[in-house]
């Protein structure tokens, strides 16, 4: 039986009722969404902001006790000594680096740069490898074309937590997962002359190098007037934490 005229207008009503209600709920739900997409967006924008950090560190005195070295060269395989190292020179810079670590990519060119200006004054850098291969350590060499001297101590990812340069991290308070890079300044004038340990106590950087501050710092120890505020500051706002997973391609001068 059809519906009367009544009926007809009842139900037209009743059915365009029904639909302004789910038009009202797939704008509410709509709304409800974009918030939690909005939502999501910003614990991402927070989350890589926490671990896209800095990794630059002020240089410090700290209580270590470093011990002589002789490590074979990454370039040549022959050994280096550290006490032999510094003789004739003021200053020795001790950089540990991972060749794959994006943090050590930054500092290398400051290095170079560094070196270049300040080697006829008595200033010294060796690096030490950490964690990785001889290919990659030499490949990291070259791509930033450095002449100091280079040795290495491990060669592998699992040597992580049995290196003597996770140990000194350790005892200056470095939290980074692989700490690269790593300072170790050695003021000859200090160190002890025989013996199994040079230092008990230096300035180290746990993590990357800032780059007025180091200079500033060099030019003190060689006796040099201070500078005259033209230095140049690579000091960036983030930075890709060291990840052996995640290398990015070696990011040349």
């Amino acid at each position: 039986m059809r519906p009367n005229r009544a009926q007809s207008k009842a139900l037209s009503r009743y059915q365009l009722n029904a639909c302004l209600q789910a038009s009202e709920k797939l704008v509410f739900l709509k709304g409800f969404l974009m918030k939690i997409v909005l939502t999501f967006f910003l614990i991402f924008i927070a989350f890589k902001a926490a671990f896209a950090q800095n990794e630059q560190a002020p240089i410090l005195e700290k209580d270590i006790a470093y011990k002589d070295w002789t490590l074979k060269g990454i370039r040549d395989g022959k050994d280096t000594n550290l006490r032999d190292l510094t003789k004739d020179k003021k200053l020795v810079a001790v950089v540990y680096f991972a060749p794959w670590c994006h943090n050590w990519q930054h500092d290398a060119p400051m290095l170079v740069k560094l070196y270049d200006k300040y080697k006829a004054n008595g200033f010294e850098i060796v690096l030490v490898g950490e964690y990785g291969s001889l290919d990659a350590m030499n490949e990291s060499l070259n791509s930033f074309k450095i002449t100091f001297p280079a040795v290495y101590e491990s060669l592998s990812l699992s040597d992580l937590s049995t290196t003597p340069h996770y140990a000194y991290r350790q005892a200056t308070g470095d939290k980074r997962r692989w700490g690269s890079p790593y300072y170790v300044f050695v003021d000859p004038s200090r160190i002890e002359k025989r013996g199994e340990f040079l230092l008990t106590k230096t300035d180290v950087i746990n993590g990357e190098l800032i780059e007025t501050e180091g200079e500033q710092y060099i030019r003190q120890k060689l006796g040099l007037p201070a500078a005259d505020g033209k230095m140049t500051s690579t000091s960036k706002n983030d930075s890709e934490v060291c990840d052996p997973d995640k290398p990015l391609p070696l990011k040349t001068p």
